[in-house]
């Protein structure tokens, strides 16, 4: 079974996912993590609710985001204003150790 630990990510990501009980990736980020660590692509991936979507593109993101950079460097586009708000959200929780 894959574990998180698997995807070479920060320590300080680790642990907030170890901290939410988070131990191995659902299928979509098992897939998604991976691609877009290796690789500086788009993807569109398609899941159903509560699969961990926002984690299969949110981890990379955190994973590959310079912290001292002034300037944008990801957008995430959500429909609705409430997705919008759950996905500042999970990103604040993946990133609870981060700078």
């Amino acid at each position: 079974m894959m574990k998180f630990s698997d995807f070479s990510l920060k320590p300080e990501i680790l642990k907030a996912l170890e901290g939410m009980g988070f131990e191995s990736p659902t299928e979509i980020q098992a897939k998604t993590i991976p691609a877009l660590l290796d690789d500086d692509r788009d993807i569109i991936g398609f899941a159903q609710t509560g699969t961990g979507k926002t984690a299969a593109f949110g981890i990379p993101i955190l994973q590959t985001v310079n912290v001292d950079a002034r300037t944008p460097q990801a957008i995430i586009l959500s429909p609705t204003r409430e997705l919008c708000i759950q996905i500042a959200e999970d990103l604040k929780k993946y990133s609870k150790h981060m700078k």
